[in-house]
C-alpha cells in the first residue's frame, strides 16, 4: 500500500512544473499589505518573489486572463508556470518561498495548520476591512474620481466645471 501511495505522489509531483518564481499581487492602497510587501523584500528568498500591485497595468500585462477585481479581495500569488494560489494557500506558498519560513509553510499546509493559516488570512481581511471602513478616502473611494472625504468638512471635489457628479454613497 505505501508503495502505491509513493508512486501516486511521485506521479503527481512529476506532473507539476517546478516553481522557479512567484508573483505576489498586493494591494498598494492597504497599509498592512504594503507593510508585508516591505517585509518580504527583506527576507532571504529561496524562490524569487516579484511584488506587483494588484490591478496595476503591470499586473494586467503579466496576467491578462486573471480576474483582477478578485485580486483586491484576497491575496493572490501566481507561479511562473501559471499556477494561481489564493487566500491561505497563497500565503503558505509565499512562506514556502522564504528561507526562514519554509518549515512553517510545510506545517501550515495540512490539517490543523491549514485552519490556522485560514484564520490568519481571515484576521488580515477583517483588519483591512476595518481600516478602510474607518478611514474614509483611504482606499474605500479611489482618488481618481476626484472626490475626497475630510472628516471635518465632509465630501469635496476639486472641479471647475458644472459636470461634477454627486459624491459616492
Amino acid at each position: 500500500m505505501s508503495t502505491v501511495r509513493l508512486t501516486q505522489n511521485a506521479a503527481r509531483t512529476a506532473a507539476r512544473p517546478p516553481l522557479r518564481r512567484l508573483t505576489v499581487l498586493y494591494d498598494a492602497g492597504c497599509s498592512l499589505c504594503v507593510f508585508l510587501r516591505n517585509w518580504l523584500t527583506r527576507q532571504r528568498q529561496l524562490v524569487p518573489l516579484d511584488l506587483v500591485p494588484c490591478g496595476s497595468a503591470e499586473a494586467r500585462r503579466r496576467f491578462p486572463g486573471l480576474d483582477h477585481p478578485a485580486t483586491r479581495e484576497e491575496i493572490t500569488v501566481v507561479g511562473d508556470a501559471g499556477q494561481v494560489y489564493r487566500g491561505a494557500r497563497a500565503w503558505i506558498v509565499v512562506l514556502w518561498a522564504l528561507h526562514a519560513h519554509r518549515a512553517t509553510a510545510h506545517r501550515l499546509s495540512s490539517g490543523a495548520g491549514m485552519g490556522l493559516a485560514r484564520a490568519a488570512v481571515l484576521a488580515a481581511a477583517k483588519y483591512r476591512g476595518a481600516r478602510s471602513a474607518s478611514s474614509w478616502g483611504g482606499g474605500a473611494y479611489p482618488a481618481r474620481d476626484g472626490w475626497r472625504y475630510h472628516p471635518a468638512q465632509g465630501w469635496s471635489r476639486n472641479c471647475t466645471d458644472d459636470g461634477c457628479a454627486a459624491p459616492p454613497g
